[in-house]
């Protein structure tokens, strides 16, 4: 052997997934790839998402886990909780209490919610208050079209709201100052430069005809809204409102190799965890899917990964599919479960390549990333998967033909950020995140390599069928 075959035997070198499959895996990636662009347009919310995946898991043959009274290998039920996050299950083959294999990702993204009393008329226009959710740049929200989703409670129902997506209709606007008057705050830091408080969205410019009301534009709004969805201004104080970025998601590249568009953190995990649940058939272990709201926050409330949802549901499966579930049973289970978090990681970036360690990065267009620990600096809010269970999901990889790559988030002193999988280990699973490496990540238009969300469906599937 030649020391250049020594060297290429011994040494560890990522690849480009482009190279290494032929082309029929690169027509099932881009049929994936258009499946996933569509699952991005109709799930720009939480609440939009688990209505999309209930609808595939429905048409994927799995029932509501309330509907049925027992279990047995090979059903596929599913289970929504409060309307923003779900679990799927695939029945396996084996003792449950042996464990089950679970793929978990998030469902919410960095967007703008409106404020509970958010309508008010200045200078001539109409505007929403807004507060920002999880962590985005606040400079990226000004001057690009904007998006209204959400629900609202009134006297005669609940109503679904959708403004700013099909053709023809409006979008909306937060401004900026123009650069001629910008000089006090170009010279702030960009942290400072737009403040929380000036994140209104322009929604109306046109008075109501009226000699009895001052605040006519107000007064014009709140009588399209009455006359559209019954609502008054008090529904605002009910409803969950958000904001968000108009348009569809879209091809990037002049080859077409990047996907381009809003919420792919975390969605591009959680669309290629349904698709990897919805192929299998039979499976040894129980397979898991589970889509958790939240995240982008630290995970708490009813529907977050805090919660004790997943934990309710996996006790139903087992008490249905054994007619008992006691706490040892269900400890048992836990206890010898595996999980893949799926959640992205931040792709190199060639503009910025200062802030990553090269060695121990992720690069688009090497494959799903394998990220051992997340956290911030001395690993701080960081679940650390064991050298046993990280050389288990390699193998797993490396059998089943996925190409991977493992990497931080960034230089250890630069920044960080955490997932659902310490909330997960805290319950006593093995866990490790798995997902797909992003560009731009919590921008309003992010980017990710069409074969790594291929290679990051390949790893779900792979992982729910051989460990």
């Amino acid at each position: 052997m030649t020391d250049k075959e020594l060297f290429e035997d011994l040494s560890y070198q990522r690849k480009n997934v482009y190279e290494e499959i032929d082309d029929a895996a690169k027509a099932e990636m881009n049929a994936l790839c258009e499946d996933y662009k569509n699952f991005l347009d109709r799930g720009k919310t939480e609440r939009e998402c688990v209505i999309e995946a209930v609808r595939l898991a429905e048409e994927n043959g799995f029932v509501p886990l309330d509907k049925v009274t027992s279990l047995k290998p090979g059903d596929k039920v599913y289970a929504v909780n409060r309307k923003k996050n779900i679990l799927a299950a695939v029945i396996g083959s084996e003792d449950i209490t042996k464990g089950v294999n679970i793929v978990g990702a998030h469902i919410d993204s960095p967007r703008l919610d409106l404020k509970q009393n958010p309508l008010y008329e200045k200078t001539g226009m109409a505007l929403l208050k807004t507060h920002y959710y999880g962590g985005l740049k606040k400079y990226q929200w000004t001057a690009l079209p904007l998006a209204i989703h959400g629900v609202v409670i009134t006297e005669s129902g609940s109503k679904t709201i959708t403004i700013g997506e099909e053709p023809g209709d409006p979008v909306f606007c937060i401004t900026d100052l123009l650069p001629h008057l910008a000089k006090d705050q170009m010279s702030k830091k960009m942290t400072e430069g737009i403040e929380a408080e000036n994140m209104n969205v322009l929604i109306a410019g046109m008075p109501a005809p009226s000699d009895e009301v001052k605040e006519k534009v107000k007064l014009a709004v709140l009588k399209l809204l009455n006359e559209k969805y019954d609502m008054k201004e008090k529904d605002f104080q009910t409803a969950e409102i958000e904001i968000v970025p108009a348009g569809a998601a879209r091809d990037v590249g002049l080859d077409r190799s990047f996907v381009g568009a809003y919420g792919q953190d975390d969605r591009v995990c959680a669309y290629t965890t349904l698709r990897a649940i919805f192929g299998i058939e039979n499976p040894k272990k129980t397979a898991v899917a589970f889509l958790a709201d939240k995240e982008e926050i630290g995970s708490m409330g009813n529907t977050g990964s805090q919660s004790a949802f997943m934990q309710m549901m996996i006790a139903e499966i087992v008490e249905k599919l054994t007619g008992a579930c006691s706490v040892t049973a269900i400890n048992r289970v836990i206890t010898n479960t595996a999980c893949m978090s799926s959640d992205v990681n931040a792709a190199v970036d060639p503009n910025y390549e200062s802030v990553y360690e090269m060695n121990n990065a992720t690069f688009a267009g090497c494959g799903v990333a394998l990220t051992k620990y997340t956290g911030a600096r001395g690993k701080y809010d960081s679940s650390d998967a064991s050298a046993e269970f990280v050389y288990e999901m390699r193998k797993i990889m490396d059998d089943n033909g996925v190409i991977w790559q493992t990497g931080e988030l960034g230089k250890v002193d630069q920044g960080g950020g955490g997932t659902i999988a310490q909330y997960v280990a805290n319950l006593n699973m093995d866990v490790i995140d798995a997902g797909v490496p992003v560009l731009s990540m919590h921008a309003p238009f992010e980017l990710t390599a069409k074969c790594d969300v291929y290679m990051a469906y390949r790893a779900y599937n792979a992982f729910y069928m051989n460990r």
